[in-house]
């Protein structure tokens, strides 16, 4: 499989899940400004979209969307235990988690992006990051993992997400149970792969 990225992006979660499956892969790096491979390739006629990730699978279709993506990479090494099964209550609880992180936190992000938006609609953003972030440091004060005691591909999600805190204002450490979440997943073997090969710090 070959998955398309840019550093540091949402994209980080689906290669730290690649990396935990132990599933053999590729990465095709993207600019966002000129939407090109480092080899010339132009990402639209991969994912006309344009947004990564993208996941080249092994018969040639290409899978998009984070949530998508992260629970296929799951479901194809089910003996590493990144998603509960299909069919389990706590299957639809992963559903859940990745909606939420997808469209409560890295969508919310994104408006930072906005060029020459108004002050008050980056604390506005600012604002709303902070309540959410309150609601998973909340959950997470009775379990390590959002699921409980099993670590799962939404737990990579939002930790990618927690990574882009700070450049946007807001400091975890005012939930020290976000902030142990974050330090706990870092960690990780297969995240300290996947940050090497993006030439990342935990």
């Amino acid at each position: 499989m070959k998955l398309y990225y840019a550093p540091d992006s949402c994209a980080l979660a689906a290669h730290i899940a690649l990396v935990e499956a132990g599933l053999p892969h590729t990465l095709a790096r993207i600019d966002h400004a000129t939407k090109k491979t480092d080899d010339g390739v132009d990402f639209f006629s991969v994912n006309p979209k344009g947004c990564v990730p993208a996941l080249e699978l092994d018969d040639g279709q290409v899978l998009t969307e984070s949530a998508a993506i992260l629970q296929y990479i799951a479901d194809r090494a089910p003996a590493a235990g990144l998603a509960p099964a299909a069919g389990n209550i706590d299957r639809y609880r992963l559903a859940e988690w990745l909606n939420f992180v997808s469209s409560e936190l890295h969508q919310v992000f994104m408006r930072f992006t906005i060029p020459d938006a108004p002050p008050a609609l980056f604390a506005h953003t600012q604002q709303k990051l902070v309540t959410r972030y309150a609601y998973a440091a909340k959950v997470l004060e009775s379990r390590p993992y959002l699921l409980g005691a099993n670590y799962s591909v939404a737990d990579s999600f939002l930790y990618v997400t927690t990574r882009w805190c700070k450049s946007v204002g807001i400091d975890i450490a005012q939930w020290p149970s976000l902030e142990a979440f974050h330090k706990a997943v870092a960690a990780r073997p297969g995240v300290v792969r996947a940050l090497a090969a993006e030439g990342l710090a935990a």
